[in-house]
């Protein structure tokens, strides 16, 4: 289940789905009826809504889901991790084939395998600060025993402090709100979120308040579309926080499951960009107390270690309760994952690791860690 949000399914209340609109909710003559799609006259834009400049044209462009292949979850998962399962079992093969003692040229080349993951200079000189300890007690006395011992050690990393994040409510709306740099993948990532709570048989709105590109509204609205999801917009230009408060509005008078708020894609250096998310959660966190729920961070993964740079500025000014790291299966750096959850102490929630929509997929630690040290034969075999 996705985040294991929703541990018990309901019955779905098709009364509510039903429901009629009140006057200020119905949608202009100019859009269609289904899904259904709330555009107000709000064209005033506040002065600070202004992101520097538009997304990548991947981001823009709304490829057709790829459907998910009839192969195991595990599988799949191994499959989009293969770039850095490759970097790191080629590099241990080479340094095993080149040593035969753990001596301190072993200790050196094994820092480069690691680093070469983007597993971080904290992480790397820890490990095998610790792997020498253990070395000197004679607890580990062949190259071949290595690779089991860093395993250990970057689970217990990723899983230290970070308890189970799961929530269960009642609550409805349940609340999201979605924030990034320009083309992390924050619309994508949204609809194919969309996508498997609609699966799961739980009524969802969007609200479009990516407000400065009309193509980014226009994205959104075909993946309400194709999941048969609530849409609420404004005109290009309008306020993102006007869109949000509509699509509150509107959630809460239908009796949704979720609501999920898109926002603009902007540079984490940019004050006022910052400013204007929070105004966004102090809106929502009016109209319904204690939301959003989530207020989760999509990041790109093949960006490395500034992916860690952008979460920490995210996370100082704004309050992060989620990382959805992008694009996995496009790097070798997928160790960037490690350093994350380690530095910042943020949950990585979901994991992209290709395009369909099932390969937006929950993080699991344990299993992250078995697919990238997986043996390069056996990764193979698994794809």
């Amino acid at each position: 289940m996705v985040f294991g949000l929703f541990g018990k399914k309901k019955k779905e209340d098709k009364e509510a789905k039903e429901e009629p609109r009140s006057a200020e909710e119905q949608p202009s003559d100019e859009i269609a009826e289904s899904p259904t799609v709330i555009e107000t006259e709000e064209t005033q834009s506040t002065p600070e809504s202004k992101p520097v400049e538009p997304e990548s044209v991947d981001d823009v462009e709304l490829k057709e889901p790829v459907k998910p292949e009839k192969t195991g979850i595990f599988k799949r998962l191994v499959k989009g991790l293969s770039k850095t399962n490759k970097s790191l079992t080629d590099g241990f093969e080479r340094l095993i084939g080149a040593h035969v003692t753990l001596d301190e040229a072993f200790m050196d080349e094994l820092e480069e395998v690691l680093l070469t993951a983007d597993i971080g200079v904290d992480i790397t000189m820890r490990i095998v600060s610790d792997l020498r300890l253990d070395v000197k007690k004679n607890l580990l006395k062949d190259t071949k025993q290595v690779v089991e011992f860093i395993k250990k050690e970057l689970t217990a990393i990723i899983m230290q402090d970070i308890s189970d994040h799961a929530v269960e409510t009642d609550e409805k709306p349940y609340v999201f709100l979605v924030i990034g740099v320009n083309g992390s993948g924050k619309t994508t990532t949204i609809g194919k979120l969309t996508a498997q709570l609609t699966g799961m048989k739980k009524s969802v709105l969007l609200a479009a308040a990516d407000t400065f590109r009309a193509a980014a509204i226009d994205q959104l609205e075909e993946w309400a579309k194709r999941s048969d999801a609530d849409f609420v917009r404004h005109k290009p230009g309008a306020d993102p926080s006007a869109v949000v408060f509509d699509g509150i509005k509107a959630a809460q008078a239908r009796k949704r499951d979720v609501m999920i708020a898109d926002t603009a894609g902007r540079l984490h250096t940019k004050a006022n960009l910052m400013e204007e998310l929070k105004k966004i959660k102090r809106i929502i966190g009016r109209e319904i107390p204690g939301a959003p729920h989530e207020t989760l961070l999509v990041l790109d993964a093949t960006t490395g270690q500034n992916a860690v740079n952008q979460a920490r500025i995210f996370h100082d000014e704004v309050g992060v309760t989620g990382i959805v790291l992008t694009k996995l299966d496009g790097t070798a750096k997928g160790g960037v994952v490690i350093n994350i959850m380690e530095k910042l102490r943020i949950p990585v929630k979901m994991i992209g690791i290709g395009e369909g929509i099932d390969d937006l997929r929950p993080f699991d630690a344990k299993e992250f860690v078995e697919a990238i040290f997986m043996d390069g034969a056996l990764a193979k075999s698994e794809e």
